[in-house]
């Protein structure tokens, strides 16, 4: 074998890994795309010198390109879609250690130990992304109440936008669930992998262990009758399965007390062979929201992420659009178009207050430098990333580019406050799922939140920076407000009193990005130099 063709090998095998957290924002996935590519590259040299086991390499390699030239049309359009963005971390996380599990098969591992001098050449993600893709994906499913099958043939809300999963994929949904300790979407996923599975099909996985990890999660959710009936197929399948022998006598066990059964050759039906696994008849729970959050709240949250309309008609009925100048010179040529969302609290929209380019001018300043978004520690102040928000973030000072200080300025104009004390522009771009549960901007009574020395956050601005196909609204769970993402306006509202004291009702989040990927930039604005712009007051009002 030549030394071009052993290079080729290696960058194949290569697998450097990504601790950057790409999951989080689909604007940092669209570099995979391109690994993909290399990937193929290589792929398909390696192919050429090697004729072992080609068929199995061959259908590799055209899936991978099959893939890439799906992505390569419109990589964000593509990335959009959540099963595409979930896929494309699986086909460069586990989908490869495959390919390279045949390859050291033909070569031996010698060539795999040499990978160490091409880490810097691709760009792969890291399990920690295979993962996150996943629960992203899964949260999608609930919030949107996704039927799972419909999800794995491809398609969102009724409408296909992908290619069918395979048992493989679902296969790899069931098992991050499994890692994480949820048997609920393991039982969901690995029951959709069995059904999905063909003998003799190219498919990684084996049946005998979807049903292992099907069995035990089915007994988690409290079906032990199913358990059992998953068992039988197992020890059908491997007659001397040692735990499957154990779990039927402890699942026969506990049907009897439970007077199900009577004698155990009354289970004699469940030794036969299984058709479909019908999920739709078991128990499952649905594993809770985030700690801390009522379970009604939280009900309100996933409802107005759908779009259900809870807002009381009579409220809705006072809220008015207007033209506002502020008594801004420049306004008076071209007024603000301003929407009431909210009498209480006082929240507006303001539409056509940042236009294309701004907008592209912010996104490229800020792409390079995205990190994963952080939240602060209540108890120490500290930022730390968090399962709760997922998204990718970076901060631009006024001074970077005329633009940015131009939008800072504007900010200002509408709002009638002081940006001396308000903090950097953060820009923040979802990634698959990517959300921000309930939560608030201000620090509560208590809690220890970076201050600058301006006091707390008395308001918040909230620019949109691109439309959303579908989800991704901002929703005030407390007063049933959704917001939904349109390029070119804003939302404002205040966070504290006129006393000072922080205003409850402004709780809010992210909802997930089910289609699309979500720009969104804000302002954070403190209390200092606003004493004379929005004066202290005795009572609660929270106008403008």
């Amino acid at each position: 074998m030549s030394i071009t063709c052993f290079s080729a090998i290696l960058l194949i095998l290569h697998r450097n890994v990504v601790t950057s957290e790409v999951f989080t924002s689909l604007a940092d996935m669209e570099s995979l795309v391109s690994t993909e590519l290399e990937l193929t590259k290589h792929l398909e040299n390696y192919v050429q010198e090697e004729e072992i086991r080609l068929k199995q390499l061959r259908g590799f390699l055209e899936k991978y390109e099959t893939m890439y030239q799906e992505a390569s049309k419109d990589v964000s359009k593509y990335l959009a879609n959540p099963v595409n963005a979930y896929l494309l971390v699986k086909r460069l996380t586990s989908d490869w250690r495959q390919v390279e599990g045949v390859m050291v098969q033909n070569i031996g591992s010698a060539i795999v130990q040499n990978i160490t001098q091409h880490r810097n050449v691709l760009r792969f993600p890291s399990d920690e992304d295979l993962n996150g893709a996943a629960v992203g994906l899964m949260r999608l499913q609930d919030t949107y109440m996704l039927d799972t099958h419909s999800l794995a043939e491809g398609k969102l809300l009724g409408k296909k936008y992908s290619r069918q999963l395979t048992a493989g994929d679902c296969w790899e949904l069931g098992r991050q669930s499994y890692m994480n300790g949820d048997h609920y979407h393991t039982v969901l996923w690995m029951g959709e992998a069995l059904n999905k599975f063909i003998v003799d099909s190219n498919e990684a996985v084996k049946r005998e262990e979807i049903i292992e990890h099907l069995e035990f999660s089915t007994y988690k959710q409290g079906n032990v009758k199913e358990a059992l009936q998953l068992t039988h197929e197992l020890l059908r399948i491997v007659p001397y399965h040692e735990r499957a022998l154990t779990n039927v006598k402890y699942y026969e066990d506990i049907l009897h007390q439970l007077g199900v059964i009577q004698l155990r050759k009354e289970n004699q039906d469940m030794v036969n062979k299984m058709g479909v696994f019908d999920t739709t008849t078991l128990k499952l729970k649905k594993p809770p929201g985030t700690a801390g959050i009522p379970t009604d709240h939280w009900e309100n949250y996933e409802k107005l992420c759908r779009g259900e309309k809870l807002m009381d008609p009579k409220i809705v009925a006072r809220l008015r659009c207007r033209y506002v100048t502020n008594n801004v010179p420049y306004f008076f040529i071209q007024p603000v178009k301003m929407e009431e969302a909210s009498l209480k609290p006082w929240l507006v929209l303001f539409h056509d207050v940042i236009n294309h380019e701004e907008i592209e001018t912010v996104k490229k300043l800020a792409q390079p430098r995205l990190q994963r978004s952080t939240v602060q520690n209540s108890l120490t102040g500290e930022s730390e990333p968090t399962k709760y928000r997922i998204a990718k973030a970076a901060f631009l000072q006024n001074n970077e580019h005329d633009q940015v200080y131009k939008m800072n300025r504007r900010v200002g104009d509408i709002t009638g406050l002081d940006m001396v004390t308000a903090e950097d522009l953060q820009v923040c771009n979802y990634g698959i799922g990517g959300h921000y549960e309930p939560h608030y901007d201000f620090a509560r009574k208590g809690e220890i939140q970076k201050d600058f020395g301006w006091g707390n956050r008395i308001a918040t601005w909230l620019f949109y920076m691109s439309d959303v196909e579908a989800g991704g609204a901002t929703v005030f769970p407390k007063i049933n407000l959704a917001v939904w993402p349109r390029k070119g306006s804003a939302a404002f509202w205040y966070n504290l009193h006129l006393n000072g004291d922080g205003d409850d009702l402004t709780q809010h989040a992210a909802c997930p990005v089910l289609i699309g990927s979500k720009w969104v930039s804000n302002k954070w604005i403190h209390e200092r130099n606003q004493e004379f712009r929005r004066p202290c007051g005795l009572q609660f009002d929270s106008g403008m």
